[in-house]
């Protein structure tokens, strides 16, 4: 599978990478599927210290082991559970990321994290503190390069001018295409890699399509627009392209675009998601006729 830069770092991706929150916390299931992703070539795999608790670091971090130095382990802090594990809270602060991080490489069972990222942020936070903290475990050697998980613009633009961050991670799909506007041009300007969550749309950008639209429709598309745009995608490409790949190829078709996260809960699932970016890139025509059918619009918040 085609590998690719991570912003200016050495890190170079697969252009899938496996979004393990999916990941079932049994064990087998689990582990089926990170190994067939190996197996498919790719070598990204993102989890986080939120997801079930760390138990997802753990598996992600014992499937892993035999091949640690043949991939990408990119994990994220901030979100710090409750002592009772009822809820959690915000903690962007450098003793609290300083701290979180040990629990991580513990939890992952190795000894550095390749992109350690961090799971939000806002701009109330101590944000020098944080780039501080971030900085620091580079310069130990704990971390490689530390990015961010953001769809707030005021945050990605403080980042991305007082940082040295290598990537930003975000939602983006041909039904929610606000980044475009100003987050990926200007990321993009600044060598930083932009990494894509939620590429489907909750399974909307999907042969599963008709099962998923209900009448709340999809962000600012209402039920009967989310219909028309999704059966008008199917019928164009027909039996050219499935609306998944049509998906991913479109997320990837940007050059601030250095992969797209995806989840899986089968081998099965896995396996179609790499058979999507396995395919020829958009054509030209192919891409104008995506942009033409959905809506650009801009972050209402966050300014």
């Amino acid at each position: 599978m085609e590998k690719r830069q991570l912003g200016r770092s050495t890190l170079m991706v697969s252009k899938l990478g496996l979004g393990c929150m999916s990941l079932d916390t049994d064990v087998k299931l689990a582990r089926a599927i990170i190994e067939a992703a190996l197996d498919e070539g790719v070598n990204y795999f993102d989890t986080a210290d939120l997801y079930d608790y760390g138990e997802n670091e753990k598996i992600v971090g014992q499937t892993l082991k035999s091949v640690r130095d043949q991939v990408i382990i990119a994990t994220k802090v901030g979100n710090r559970w409750n002592d009772k594990k009822d809820g959690w809270h915000w903690d962007p602060s450098k003793s609290y990321i300083k701290e979180a991080v040990k629990d991580s490489l513990r939890r992952l069972g190795t000894d550095y994290i390749d992109l350690y990222q961090l799971h939000g942020g806002t701009m109330e936070d101590p944000i020098e503190e944080t780039i501080e903290a971030f900085e620091e475990l580079k310069s130990e050697g704990i971390i490689r390069y530390y990015g961010i998980s953001s769809i707030r613009p005021n945050v990605i633009r403080t980042y991305a001018k007082h940082s040295d961050i290598a990537s930003v991670m975000m939602q983006y799909n041909l039904l929610d295409r606000r980044p475009e506007e100003e987050a990926l041009p200007l990321l993009h300007e600044h060598e930083i890699s932009v990494v894509t969550r939620g590429p489907v749309a909750k399974g909307l950008l999907s042969t599963r399509w008709r099962e998923k639209v209900d009448a709340s429709g999809y962000l600012n598309y209402s039920y009967p627009e989310l219909k028309n745009v999704l059966s008008s995608i199917e019928n164009y490409f027909q039996n050219t392209r499935t609306l998944t790949e049509a998906a991913l190829q479109f997320n990837l078709s940007h050059p601030a675009v250095a992969a797209v996260v995806a989840g899986a809960s089968s081998v099965e699932q896995l396996k179609e998601n790499v058979r999507a970016v396995n395919r020829p890139p958009l054509s030209v025509e192919e891409y104008s006729f995506l942009k033409k059918m959905t809506k650009t619009n801009l972050y209402e918040q966050h300014r």
